[in-house]
């Protein structure tokens, strides 16, 4: 994997396989060599072995209320928010570690989790109009809260989506509501500027939900409800629009609610859709490498998918939200299925 120096839940490392949940692993390696020899396997719906499926509805370890957002961090350790505002810290294969709660959570939950550049995990605490830091062990660094009050000035928030920090510690900040638009802070918190604005013109957004950031600190923005993907330089003192691309639909290659977006580091992007029930793979110029998933509650199925990240393996982990667990899997190179929608809205 190409590495770039950038300290963001969107870009894997490598790690070695003791990390993993080694029963799940070489199941599911084996059923990956066994695929691999059958015809036809790579153009079909995956196989329910090629899928590892945890967590199921419920309030205790490994159990989940609609997970809303999901981070990795450098040891492969997997971090899951849901709408109970539990961060649950999981290995990969579903190995329950550690959880936590966030500090106030009766007026609504978090739906962004992110790393900063020191480790922390940061979290957007939507209901909040902040940005929460907390170590990996769940203690809350007061000192380092962005935010916190509602309203349109510099600084203030809406509801807050997600946040990443690029290479020179500045952090970006996504809410929507009234607001819809982004705000960059220097390293210490400090306000510098704002872009976009409620609409559909390159540059505005309707519910800006997941945003990354690239080797070059270019902000790429999932503009859910305009149903594309955004790209902006906002390295200097304003952002400078780059590229959009997108149309909404659910053939291959539009998209409905795009919820998140992670960067794998060689020239792809991977878009979690809310609306189609399927991650999509694409080119950086917006052409599409396939899909994976469909709407349904059997494995290789996902229902209302939140999030996803990748593992240091190129595993992909999936919020299969509205089916109250995640599943992971291995990208085959071949587009996977073209799936049929279902409406967010209808339920």
């Amino acid at each position: 994997m190409q590495s770039f120096n950038v300290p963001s839940r969107h870009l894997a490392t490598l790690n070695n396989l003791d990390r993993w949940s080694r029963p799940a692993f070489r199941r599911l390696l084996f059923v990956m060599v066994v695929c691999s020899t059958v015809s036809g396997c790579q153009d079909s719906v995956p196989p329910s072995d090629s899928v590892v499926v945890y967590g199921r509805r419920g309030l205790g370890d490994a159990r989940f209320q609609k997970p809303r957002a999901i981070a990795i961090d450098d040891e492969d350790q997997i971090y899951i928010v849901d709408m109970t505002a539990r961060i649950q810290v999981h290995q990969v294969g579903g190995e329950f570690q550690r959880s936590w709660r966030t500090p106030e959570f009766k007026d609504g939950k978090p739906c962004g989790l992110s790393f900063s550049n020191d480790g922390l995990i940061m979290v957007a605490d939507t209901h909040y109009y902040r940005v929460l830091f907390f170590t990996k062990t769940g203690e809350l660094v007061e000192s380092r809260t962005i935010g916190g009050v509602n309203g349109r000035g510099p600084g203030e928030f809406g509801f807050v989506t997600d946040v990443v920090q690029d290479t020179q510690g500045n952090y970006y900040v996504a809410e929507y509501g009234d607001y819809d638009r982004i705000q960059k802070f220097d390293a210490a918190g400090k306000f510098l500027f704002e872009w976009g604005g409620h609409g559909s013109e390159p540059g505005d957004f309707l519910r800006p939900q997941g945003i990354t950031i690239d080797e070059r600190d270019f902000i790429w923005v999932a503009d859910a409800s305009n149903h594309r993907i955004q790209v902006f330089d906002a390295t200097g003192d304003s952002a400078i629009f780059i590229q959009s691309w997108g149309t909404p639909g659910s053939e291959v290659g539009q998209l409905r609610y795009p919820y998140d977006l992670w960067l794998d580091g060689k020239g792809h992007i991977y878009v979690s859709e809310f609306g189609n029930n399927r991650i999509q793979k694409f080119t950086l110029d917006g052409k599409s490498l396939g899909t994976w998933g469909g709407p349904g509650r059997e494995p290789g199925q996902l229902h209302q998918p939140w999030g996803m990240c990748i593992d240091s393996r190129g595993m992909i982990h999936v919020l299969d939200s509205y089916n109250h667990r995640v599943q992971s899997f291995f990208w085959n190179e071949q587009p996977i299925r073209t799936s049929e929608s279902q409406d967010p809205l209808a339920n």
